[in-house]
């Protein structure tokens, strides 16, 4: 055997690997994921290229995947360099006319640029958008309201340029599927009057699922998925399940809004919800052309 020979135990490995994937390649081919891509999967480079590639097979077998980037961190990063102060409000921030110009500027510019060029170094065809072409997502200003505990009074917070999808126009991207091509969307979107407007990447990847029936939203993140109060993962959930949990404190924080917009997909005729830990390599594949799948999958009851 020569020394750059794989061993037989290696190659059947691999082969039962694919045979495996075969019936689910046969069951997803002509679907649809939306995947909400971001936290450390997009900022580790030999991660970002695990998903590039994975991205390009899942096109190569018929799935039709549709790609929606945060970039939070990016912001914050260029925010600092060009010495603009951020003003927060109970945690969040407020995005005024500058900071919204330079989310703008990181999430549609170098940071869209360089996911599409990963998935077509990987071989697949990509192309970046924003919520802005073709008006692919129109937005409403977003409203949060906080009660004083002493007075039990309600105020609105104002967060300044930060909306909330109230139409998609999914005709762009019924376009690019026809043509093979794969979008990168970065969340930014349109207000009624034309102003710019940053959007929660979770949000905007709930919305664009729900508009054009996606098979599948997934959901990567930094966490394993969802746990248990003992911190074990959660491999299958209902809406109802969901809803006990959020009750007894068992789903607390981040988890919570990501959680809601799974059920707003499942809502709106997405068929499962699936939230991954995008700090394992190639976990889409795991995910997708597996038996037991990996993360958490949220779905309706079974019939």
């Amino acid at each position: 055997m020569s020394d750059n020979q794989m061993p037989v135990e290696e190659q059947l490995k691999k082969a039962k690997i694919l045979s495996e994937a075969l019936p689910y390649m046969h069951q997803f081919s002509g679907q649809t994921f939306v995947i909400k891509y971001g936290g450390h999967a997009m900022g580790d480079k030999a991660l970002a290229q695990d998903f590039a590639r994975d991205i390009a097979l899942l096109k190569q077998v018929g799935i039709n995947p549709i790609i929606v980037h945060g970039g939070g961190p990016q912001i914050g990063q260029m925010l600092d360099r060009l010495k603009i102060q951020s003003s927060f409000v109970d945690g969040l921030r407020v995005t005024d006319k500058a900071t919204v110009e330079i989310a703008e500027m990181v999430l549609s510019g170098s940071l869209n640029k360089n996911i599409v060029m990963d998935i077509n170094e990987a071989g697949g065809l990509a192309v970046g958008l924003s919520g802005k072409d073709g008006n692919l997502i129109e937005v409403q200003k977003l409203t949060r309201t906080k009660r004083d505990p002493d007075s039990n009074i309600e105020r609105i917070l104002d967060l300044g340029f930060v909306g909330e999808p109230c139409r998609i126009n999914p005709e762009l991207l019924q376009s690019l599927e026809e043509i093979d091509v794969i979008p990168v969307i970065a969340p930014i979107g349109v207000g009624p009057n034309g102003q710019t407007f940053n959007i929660n990447a979770d949000t905007a990847a709930g919305h664009i699922a729900a508009a054009i029936g996606a098979s599948k939203l997934i959901m990567m993140t930094d966490v394993e998925g969802v746990l248990d109060k003992e911190k074990k993962l959660i491999n299958r959930l209902t809406p109802i399940e969901v809803e006990k949990l959020q009750n007894n404190g068992t789903i607390v924080g981040g988890m919570i809004p990501k959680l809601e917009t799974c059920l707003f997909a499942l809502e709106n005729g997405v068929d499962a919800a699936h939230i991954l830990d995008g700090r394992i390599p190639h976990v889409l594949l795991l995910e997708t052309f597996t038996e037991h799948g990996i993360g958490t999958m949220i779905h309706q009851p079974e019939p």
